[in-house]
């Protein structure tokens, strides 16, 4: 199964398998940009030409693979968690989690895609489960659903992006000391309109914040300066192929301004929750992999701050290029998360 992530700035595809060892190999990853506009806000402005995006992205891959893994914005999706009794038949569980669903739910049910889980034994109530429920507009659902279907795919998941980038980072952050065992971790995806956050110790998530600040705002910074057009800015920024002043001028300037939204969002976090301190910071998505910014991160907010590339510690497949994927692996992070979705039953 493939893991399909589509963003307001381009859509990303990573496909997964194991070795002999059980180690997970990248067998192949691809991103397709797309322009500004065809997606606002996680709605579908422009459906063909995104599907057209997607079908160029599945052949620069080269992958047979037809099942996709792919996740909604979490602002599409209500997920809230319910304390029901435990012994239940499936049904009977099912007929329930309806008849929950409907209290926190705002549309009718026949207009809703609902799921629920079961995540186990509840902590607070005896004898009683905890259940886990998912519901999105059914539109929303179709509407991605079709993507991959134009493209010739057959979607099997729907997930939540910020579900998929936290099953990601759970692999990095057993890499940390005692294998990130009680670690408040704080987990910062750098998009190119929105920086997501989400603080997690121990696979429960404390705080969750979304933030108006990303990548796209250096492209403008390049455009003001230079006088570029908003494309010329965009394929210069990746390329690296920009005025000598560049550096002093514009990036450092903007990094300066993404430290300070950072720990703008650390202090939320801070004086809403009982927590003063988190243990580390990492980074994840496009903007994150600009130059000098995690070593800013760490000396000015004093929390040891990391760069993300989820298929560390992964086998890496003939068909990926390895300095192209080193690159743009912080990008990855949210696909790769539904790519693993492969092997959780």
């Amino acid at each position: 199964m493939l893991g399909l992530d589509v963003s307001s700035s381009s859509v990303k595809l990573v496909e997964l398998s194991k070795n002999k060892a059980g180690q997970y190999v990248l067998d192949r990853c691809a991103i397709e940009p797309l322009e500004r506009g065809w997606i606002t806000d996680g709605n579908i402005e422009k459906f063909d030409e995104v599907a057209e995006a997607v079908r160029r992205l599945v052949k620069k891959s080269g992958t047979k693979t037809k099942n996709v893994a792919m996740a909604l914005p979490p602002s599409a999706v209500i997920t809230k968690k319910i304390v029901l009794p435990g012994g239940m038949s499936e049904t009977e569980l099912e007929m329930q989690v309806e008849a929950e669903a409907n209290q926190y739910i705002p549309f009718p049910l026949e207009e809703v895609s609902l799921d629920f889980c079961v995540i186990g034994p509840s902590a607070t109530s005896a004898g009683d489960i905890d259940v886990l429920i998912a519901a999105s507009r059914r539109e929303k659902v179709q509407d991605i659903q079709g993507l991959a279907e134009s493209a010739g795919l057959k979607p099997v998941i729907v997930d939540v992006e910020s579900y998929a980038s936290r099953l990601a980072a759970k692999r990095l952050i057993a890499n940390l000391p005692e294998q990130g065992a009680g670690a408040i971790v704080a987990l910062f995806e750098v998009g190119a309109l929105t920086t997501s956050m989400q603080v997690i110790r121990d696979d429960e998530v404390l705080y969750e914040r979304d933030q108006a600040f990303g990548g796209a705002q250096l492209t403008q910074l390049i455009v003001r300066q230079y006088g570029f057009s908003l494309e010329e800015a965009e394929s210069k920024k990746r390329s690296g192929e920009l005025p000598d002043d560049y550096e002093s001028a514009v990036l450092r300037p903007f990094i300066e301004s993404m430290v300070q939204e950072i720990g703008r969002a650390l202090q939320f976090f801070f004086t809403s929750t009982p927590h003063h301190k988190v243990d580390y910071i990492m980074l994840a998505g496009g903007a994150a992999a600009l130059q000098g910014l995690t070593e800013a991160v760490t000396q000015q907010l004093s929390f040891p701050c990391t760069l993300m590339n989820p298929f560390d510690g992964m086998e890496i497949g003939d068909g990926v290029r390895l300095k192209k994927m080193t690159r743009e692996a912080p990008s990855y992070l949210t696909s790769c998360g539904l790519a693993m979705r492969r092997f959780l039953q």
